[in-house]
């Protein structure tokens, strides 16, 4: 037993434990157990080998934690438990293996953060990491010498992408939330194998080399600003830039296909994935053919595309995503022959079809692994499938679930369906990588059919209706009787006559009241409304018909509901009064503004309902309420946010204002920036809410001068006093903010008082004394980092300076929490109060003259109806709401 160095146990359907004997075997230098059934924790006994330098478990089904013992494995070189369920966070310990060539943790169950000491490793070149679970954390820094592979995919990453970062044959950061645009210095990665930044919130110009480099760079799914999709026209390409852009994701594709592509609508899709053109039965399935890797099909000829994304590790160089069953037929269809797979995620697309539900069959066979006893049996292909963005799907199994490999199997699901279709296998690094060969792994589908569960018109084959093709021809080429046709045309116009009649005896067709809805006073500048829809009925549905049970909040304009989707997704339901022609301008700024935004700290908004005169949006639902609950609300309701999570919040607000003023095309100002409205999800990352008061920000303009309007001791002064407004009216209000997160008192908990902005005067004070510290909530006690907590302080104080051009770009208070900036720049003289002359001119402009006036800017100066604190009130009872409105009164008489 002493001289044993290796042990290999590779795919031997073992079961069961680890022995723990193993770890008496001092001189082992390699173990691997990867490919079986094994499970339970991992002996602390392999702690013991300290001479190990591979350590191979992937591909079992282990859990627990990594024993702490590993961290005496000083001289592994080559690590991988990829595809277990682990727990815990990645061990630090891993930081100090500086032996470590390669590090593999694919889907093992472990938690992030990644820890920064490994990515700075100096002997590691193959890095693969990916689907941690955890909170969202910065992305790590990394060393400069070259990786050969860095993989860091599904890891909750957030901020920009590194810029010291060099390696030779592929990186991969797909499907976190990176944002920022492509850093120059990855232009060094143009002659990188493989490049794959899809599913990102990635914004600004494509670069060009991205597009002449190579032809595996994926930059789906991002956001691209349109600049890009009008330099690239509609060339042909392999670059993968499929839903790329900032708004209307796939406009640009679709209108590549033609000005008439869309004239018509479908309500049918056959595919034969991986296959040729097959008739079975009466319905013919389309050709699937093209090789393509990361990339997506581009032809006017069908009115489907997909798009591949990720390439096969560790095996020759594929030139074919499309493989043959090489064993006994699956039937005698044909329909089995063939299939298309996927490195990572396969998404198919169905472009203009008919509004309505839908039967989706997803077709599958396993015809690369075998039923017998020889090593191809030993596979398993694991992955996830998403409809329309929702995953119906978690760890599918061809063999489990059609009995065994070779079987045919079809799953059908039942779709709404608005003008596309959207189907994505996806990859989550489960399964074994190299049965019966190295890089097989990964979706596998056969064929797709999307069948209408409404009546169409039958004329031709696959029910292809009359004037689908704009001549009066079916599909399979048989005429249409001019009788029919006439008929078909007199029945139509009888039933528009008969609608019509319909509508304006409802009311639909008649003039509208000056106080119903108006589209034209939106302030979008021609920004087209891109959301989800409900009908009242859904929603009536969701919040069980409004009950008074369901109901959170109560806002100026309407009601709070919270509601329970058909799908279990929890949501919020704002429903508002269509009386108010201001809640209706409103209603429109917030539908437009958040619909078309889409950024991780940043609330979403799953869709509107607009149908007689109810206005109704629904969020996604904030199970930790608003930042201001969390830290001054009702005792019972406050949550003990510790130094790290508030310093992440903090984080989150900058990088939410930062998309909205530098990130995206609209230039979006807040104008109400405020502790109610930053919620906080489960996780209590910070999502910025309530749109109603946000202004576009005009490009041609240094400032916007505009009716006043957010709430008072959170107004910059220019603000405030002049109606001055620019992006640094919202850096002031963010200031205030930090200033609330670190004392953990609201800045206006004390109006009464004869100081209106009592906690900016206090710390001002603080500052004058030297005591800075002293601001910190002694809720706290010790346990805060006092290094961040000044800088957070002096960063508030340096938002809330007098002037708007002392104040930082949001960009750069990033920067600066982030630590890539260093905060010197606060000079300490810099005047930063506001004296008794602007207090008393700020006071004097809020006189209120008549009641007119007052009635006006009390929808100003109290929460709007997309007010977070309405949402999710503070405390219902607390003087903080029952004080509200009166001081808000108070202070404008």
């Amino acid at each position: 037993m002493q001289r044993i160095l290796n042990i290999s146990l590779i795919a031997n359907r073992l079961t069961g434990p680890i022995p723990k004997e193993l770890g008496n075997i001092s001189t082992l230098i390699s173990l691997s157990v990867e490919d079986n059934r094994m499970s339970g924790t991992v002996p602390d006994e392999l702690g013991k080998l300290t001479s190990i330098e591979r350590l191979f478990l992937n591909s079992n089904f282990f859990t627990g934690e990594l024993p702490a013992l590993f961290a005496n494995l000083i001289n592994m070189k080559d690590f991988r438990i990829g595809g277990n369920n682990f727990s815990g966070k990645i061990p630090e310990f891993i930081g100090e293996w500086t032996h470590l060539t390669s590090l593999r943790i694919m889907a093992s169950g472990l938690e992030g953060p990644i820890p920064p000491s490994i990515t700075l490793l100096t002997n590691l070149t193959d890095l693969r990491i990916s689907d941690l679970r955890g909170p969202d954390a910065l992305c790590p820094p990394f060393k400069t010498t070259p990786f050969k592979n860095v993989i860091l995919r599904s890891c909750n990453l957030i901020g920009p992408l590194p810029t010291s970062l060099a390696s030779t044959d592929l990186i991969d950061f797909s499907f976190n939330k990176l944002n920022g645009s492509i850093p120059d210095g990855f232009s060094a990665l143009s002659d990188t194998d493989h490049i794959y930044l899809t599913g990102n919130l990635l914004s600004g110009i494509i670069p060009n080399w991205t597009l002449t480099s190579g032809d595996n760079i994926d930059l789906s799914y991002n956001n691209f600003t349109h600049e890009s999709s009008r330099s690239l026209g509609c060339q042909i390409r392999q670059t993968n830039l499929f839903a790329s852009f900032s708004m209307n994701n796939t406009s640009n594709e679709v209108s590549c296909l033609g000005n008439g592509f869309c004239s018509t609508k479908s309500h049918f899709l056959y595919i034969n994935c991986g296959g040729e053109r097959l008739t079975v039965g009466n319905v013919t399935y389309e050709s699937d053919v093209e090789p393509g890797g990361a990339s997506y099909s581009f032809s006017a000829e069908s009115r489907w595309r997909f798009s591949n994304t990720g390439n096969f590790l560790d095996e020759n160089k594929r030139d074919s995503y499309v493989v043959q069953s090489s064993g006994v037929p699956v039937n005698t269809s044909g329909l089995y022959g063939a299939a298309r797979t996927s490195a990572l995620s396969l998404t198919y697309y169905g472009f203009c079809m008919r509004n309505g539900s839908y039967n989706v069959s997803l077709h599958f066979a396993e015809i690369i692994f075998t039923d017998d006893e020889t090593f191809s049996s030993l596979g398993r292909r694991v992955f996830d499938i998403y409809i329309q963005g929702e995953r119906v799907e978690k760890d599918f199994d061809i063999s489990a679930r059609a009995g065994g490999a070779r079987k045919a199997y079809v799953t059908t699901y039942k779709v709404n369906v608005t003008s596309s279709l959207e189907i994505r296998l996806y990859w989550a690094g489960k399964g074994t990588l190299n049965i019966p060969f190295r890089g097989n792994y990964g979706p596998l589908i056969s064929a797709i059919s999307v069948d209408p569960n409404f009546p169409v018109p039958q004329s031709g084959e696959n029910g292809n209706g009359v004037g689908e093709n704009g001549n009066g021809v079916g599909e399979n080429g048989k005429s249409v009787s001019g009788g029919i046709v006439a008929g078909i045309v007199v029945g139509a116009v009888c039933a528009i006559i008969l609608i019509l009649g319909l509508l304006w005896w409802c009311g639909y067709l008649r003039c509208k009241h000056p106080m119903e809805l108006d589209l034209h006073g939106l302030e979008l500048h021609g920004l087209q409304l891109n959301t989800g829809s409900f009908t009242l009925k859904q929603i009536k549905i969701a919040t069980n018909n409004f009950d008074v049970a369901n109901k959170i909040g109560e806002g100026g304009f309407g009601s709070v509901y919270k509601g329970v989707l058909p799908n279990g997704t929890l949501i919020a339901v704002k429903q508002l009064s269509s009386k108010s022609k201001q809640g209706n301008r409103e209603f429109l700024n917030e539908l437009g503004m958040i619909s078309a935004l889409q950024h991780p700290h940043l609330v979403k908004l799953y869709g509107c309902c607009i149908e007689g005169n109810q206005l109704l949006l629904a969020y996604e639902y904030m199970e930790n309420n608003s930042l201001a609950r969390a830290l001054f609300g009702h005792k019972e309701w406050q949550l003990e946010l510790d130094w790290p999570t508030r310093y992440k919040i903090c984080i989150g607000i900058a990088r939410g204002l930062a998309f909205l003023h530098e990130e995206t095309i609209l230039k979006i100002v807040h104008r109400d920036i405020k502790a109610t409205n930053v919620l906080l999800d489960k996780d209590l990352n910070a999502k910025i809410s309530d749109f109603g008061l946000a202004k576009l920000d005009e490009e041609d303009n240094t400032h916007i001068s505009t009716r006043v309007a957010g709430t008072y001791g959170y107004m910059a002064p220019e603000y405030a006093l002049r109606g001055y407004l620019t992006d640094k009216a919202d850096v002031y209000s963010y200031g205030i903010v930090l200033l609330e997160i670190v004392s953990g008192v609201a800045n206006i908990a004390d109006r009464a008082k004869e100081n209106q902005f009592v906690l900016l005067d206090r710390a001002l004070a603080l500052k004058a004394e030297g005591k800075l510290i002293d601001l910190v909530d002694p809720k706290l006690g010790s346990e805060y980092d006092t290094a961040e907590t000044m800088v957070v302080i002096n960063l508030a104080l340096m938002c809330t300076a007098i002037s708007p051009t002392d104040r930082p770009t949001m960009s750069s208070v990033v920067s600066m929490l982030e630590g890539r900036i260093v905060s010197e720049a606060f000079i300490a003289e810099q005047s930063v109060s506001m004296t008794k002359m602007d207090r008393d001119k700020m006071m004097k402009l809020l006189e209120i003259k008549n009641e007119n006036q007052m009635e006006e800017m009390s929808f100003a100066y109290t929460d709007s109806s997309t007010s977070a604190v309405d949402l999710y009130p503070v405390n219902g009872f607390s003087e903080y709401l029952q004080k509200r409105d009166s001081d808000a009164k108070k202070l404008l008489s």
